[in-house]
C-alpha cells in the first residue's frame, strides 16, 4: 500500500482476497482527493477483473470503504441489462470496475469517456488472458491516457502475462510476497488424496459428506458444466447443495451464491472458472471431485479453505487417468508435510511427473522469461505495478 501511494512500480501477494482489494482500494481514495476529477466526464479509477461475481465483490468493497469518502462506483458486466449500467455511467462515477468484455460493448456505443482514468488496476490479469480478454484489454488500455498509473495482479507468470506487462507496464518493479520460484500449498490445510475409480467416486463423496459436521461450508470442483449440475442434482436428494457455473445467468449465478453464503445451501458444486476469485468466508472443505488440468489449478482449489489463518480440510479424487500429474502431487504433498498415498507414490514411479500443460514449441505456458519458472504460492502472488 505504501508503494501505491509513494507511486512506485511494485507486485505483491496477498493471500486473503479483501486485504489485496483494499490494497489498491485505499490507494484509489488517496488518488481521488488529490485529482478532483468531474465524475460526470468519465472514470479516474478503472479496474478490470475477470469474472462479472468478482467485479460485484470488488465494488462491495470500494463502497464500503469508500462510503465515508463519498466515493461513486459502478459495476459492469455481462449477463444483465445494459440499460441500467448504462443510465449510472450517466450519472457519474469515480471508479468503474468492469469485466474487460462489457466494457468494450460500452466503450464500441462511445458511452463512456476513458479520458480521465489515470489509475488502471488489472486484477486477476492471468484469468482474465486465460479467459480470452487480451484483445478487449489492449483495447480498453489504447482508450487510457499513457500518463496513467497501472497495477497489475497475477498468480502465475506465463508468458503471456510477461508479454502483456512488458507492452503495457513501463519500467515496473516487482513485489512478491511467498515462494514465486516453486509451488507449495499452504500448511494450514490437511489434504488427503484418494485414488477412486470413477465409477466410486459419488459413493465415497456421499461418505466424506455424512462426516462433516452439520452446516459446515463445503466446494466441490467438478471438471465441467454438465458434470456440476448432475451431481449437485444426484447428491441433492441427501445434501442442500447448489450448483454455478458459466451457463448460469446472473440472477441464477447470485441466487446460488446468495444460499452458499447464508447457509441455506452449505454445499457448492462449482467449476474452475466460476469459483475463481470469489470472496467466500469460513470454508472448511474443498473436494476436488474431478482432478484439476494442471497442478497450479489443484493448488489455486484448495487454497479456498484455510484462509486468514484458519485450518482446512481437502480431499482429492485421483484415478489413472490423472496419472500425469501423480509426480508433480507427490511434490506438492512432501513439501506441506502430507500423507502420500503408496498408489500415487506407485504411479510417479511409473513416469507420472506432471504431464505436459498448454505447451506450445516445447515450452510449458508457465514458464517465464528465459525459461525459468515462476508459480504460485496458495492464494496467488499478485504482481502489482505502478508504472
Amino acid at each position: 500500500m505504501a508503494c501505491c501511494t509513494a507511486k512506485s512500480r511494485h507486485s505483491s501477494y496477498r493471500q486473503d482476497r479483501v486485504w489485496k482489494d483494499t490494497g489498491y482500494l485505499i490507494p484509489a481514495f488517496i488518488h481521488l482527493r488529490r485529482c478532483h476529477n468531474n465524475p460526470m466526464l468519465g472514470p479516474t479509477v478503472l479496474v478490470l477483473a475477470p469474472t462479472r461475481e468478482l467485479a460485484s465483490q470488488i465494488q462491495d468493497e470500494v463502497v464500503k470503504f469508500g462510503r465515508s469518502s463519498r466515493v461513486s462506483c459502478t459495476c459492469l458486466y455481462g449477463g444483465a441489462s445494459k440499460g441500467p449500467q448504462l443510465r449510472e455511467i450517466e450519472r457519474g462515477a469515480d471508479i468503474v470496475v468492469a469485466t474487460p468484455g462489457r466494457l468494450n460493448d460500452i466503450l464500441e456505443m462511445k458511452k463512456i469517456s476513458l479520458h480521465q482514468v489515470s489509475l488502471l488496476v488489472l486484477d486477476e490479469a492471468d484469468r482474465m488472458l486465460d479467459m480470452g480478454f487480451e484483445p478487449q484489454i489492449r483495447k480498453i488500455v489504447d482508450e487510457i491516457p499513457r500518463t496513467r498509473q497501472t497495477l497489475m495482479y497475477t498468480a502465475t507468470w506465463p508468458k503471456e502475462v510477461t508479454k502483456i506487462a512488458g507492452d503495457l507496464l513501463r519500467d515496473p518493479v516487482q513485489v512478491n510476497i511467498g515462494s514465486i520460484n516453486e509451488l507449495v500449498a499452504n500448511k494450514s490445510i490437511t489434504q488427503y488424496v484418494e485414488v477412486v475409480p470413477p465409477m466410486d467416486k459419488q459413493r465415497r463423496l456421499e461418505q466424506i459428506l455424512r462426516d462433516q459436521e452439520r452446516g459446515s461450508k463445503i466446494i466441490i470442483f467438478c471438471s465441467t458444466k454438465k458434470m456440476c449440475d448432475q451431481l449437485a442434482r444426484g447428491i441433492g436428494r441427501s445434501f442442500n447443495a447448489v450448483s454455478i457455473h458459466g451457463d448460469k445467468s446472473q440472477a441464477e449465478r447470485d441466487n446460488v451464491l446468495n444460499q452458499f453464503r447464508t447457509g441455506r445451501a452449505p454445499i457448492l458444486v462449482a467449476t474452475d472458472v466460476a469459483a475463481r476469485g470469489l470472496d467466500i468466508k469460513d470454508i472448511r472443505v474443498v473436494i476436488n471431485y474431478d482432478f484439476p488440468t494442471g497442478i497450479e489449478d489443484y493448488v489455486h482449489r484448495i487454497g479456498r479453505t484455510g484462509r486468514a489463518g484458519a485450518t482446512g480440510v481437502s480431499y482429492t479424487f485421483f484415478s489413472e487417468q490423472d496419472w500425469k500429474y501423480a509426480g508433480d502431487l507427490v511434490k506438492l504433498l512432501e513439501g506441506a508435510n502430507q500423507h502420500v498415498p503408496p498408489q500415487l507414490l506407485d504411479m510417479a514411479s511409473r513416469g507420472g511427473t506432471g504431464g505436459p500443460r498448454n505447451q506450445a514449441a516445447g515450452m510449458s505456458r508457465w514458464d517465464g522469461p528465459g525459461g525459468s519458472r515462476f508459480e504460485p504460492a496458495v492464494g496467488g502472488p499478485c504482481w502489482l505495478w505502478w508504472s
